[in-house]
């Protein structure tokens, strides 16, 4: 291998590029991996932007690496994940020491760092170094682009069991992007029904054929018809929309990240209707989970990708102008092949 490696990197606001980095060296206790098909989606886009938390509270800095939804194949392995084997990695690298991380709240580490957000380098470049405890294997029955698919897939498995998803429910999920459609397709197997709601036509079309019963817009959706909302748009007035689609004893599960007040918000809305509301912070514990669900075919990676591109600035272009319909835009730096 050579000593410098080429990578997507974002050098400023609005500006990114193809780089000649160095090529890193692992750590005690870190692997190397060749990188594959890396994803790219909304937080990279604010990264691009400038607008990202991570970029205002000094977490991270100018320039980075992006890439946190990723396939790859290890370099020089050991008996738990021998060279050639294939593994997606945890976006989250939680310490292992903290309090939090001592009470199995690893989400919630008090030094976390996340890979191409923030602490760490990410995937969208030739090579990255991952601790082993944050990897998972990927079997031969899931291929690459699943597998890509596996890092935001966590946060739909995550969300829909601590919000205790069962049969006697019906879902609505709020936004038809990665996500949204994701959860789509995981509510059909749990519950009795899901209806999507959104705004884009060909990805509340989308939604039906990832199993939900009905597709509508916001204004179309009747209120307190469900047990179960996913609020997965990251857009403020979907919250609201989604108390208001609640039954009474309902529960809201917020996936999506809104940046905005949600104006209008009434606490007390919560107490006189015994609303829930579940913040659903990635899903960190539910990696090998989201694998096998992947390999079983419960969830499926083919609706959802629209594309698969050489690494380069254009895809964030293709990202946010030339989409409706499959919301992922997947990066091959061809290091499954």
């Amino acid at each position: 291998m050579n000593d410098t490696m080429t990578a997507l990197r974002i050098e400023a606001p609005h500006r990114a590029a193809l780089a000649r980095i160095p090529e890193p060296s692992p750590p005690p206790g870190e692997l190397l991996i060749r990188t594959g098909l890396v994803g790219l989606c909304g937080t990279d886009l604010e990264l691009l932007h400038g607008t990202a938390s991570y970029l205002r509270d000094g977490r991270a800095r100018y320039p980075l690496v992006p890439g946190h939804e990723w396939v790859g194949t290890v370099v020089d392995g050991d008996a738990e994940f021998p060279t050639g084997q294939r593994v997606v990695g945890h976006t989250m690298v939680p310490c292992g020491l903290c309090p939090r991380c001592q009470a199995g709240r690893r989400a919630l580490c008090r030094r976390l760092t996340e890979v191409g957000l923030y602490g760490r380098p990410g995937a969208a470049a030739e090579y990255l170094t991952m601790p082993r405890t944050s990897l998972t294997a990927v079997p031969d029955a899931v291929d690459d682009t699943a597998a890509a698919l596996v890092e935001p897939a966590v946060t739909v498995v995550g969300a829909l069991e601590r919000a205790g998803c069962r049969l006697p429910d019906r879902v609505a999920v709020i936004g038809t992007g990665t996500i949204g459609l994701l959860a789509v397709q995981l509510a059909a197997r749990l519950a009795g029904s899901v209806d999507a709601i959104g705004i884009d036509p060909a990805g509340r079309a989308l939604a039906r054929r990832c199993g939900a019963v009905r597709a509508t817009t916001p204004e179309e959706a009747d209120d307190g018809a469900y047990s179960l909302v996913v609020e997965a748009s990251g857009a403020a007035p979907s919250f609201l929309r989604g108390l208001r689609l609640l039954e009474p004893g309902g529960r809201l599960a917020v996936v999506g990240v809104a940046g905005a007040p949600a104006e209008g918000f009434v606490p007390g809305e919560l107490a006189l209707r015994g609303l829930e509301v579940i913040g659903v912070r990635h899903g960190l514990d539910h990696y090998h989970r989201t694998v096998r669900l992947f390999r079983d075919g419960v969830l499926d990676a083919e609706p959802l990708v629209a594309a698969v591109l050489p690494p380069g600035a254009e895809a964030f272009d293709r990202l946010q102008h030339g989409r409706s319909g499959p919301p992922k835009i997947l990066l091959d730096f061809g290091g499954t092949r």
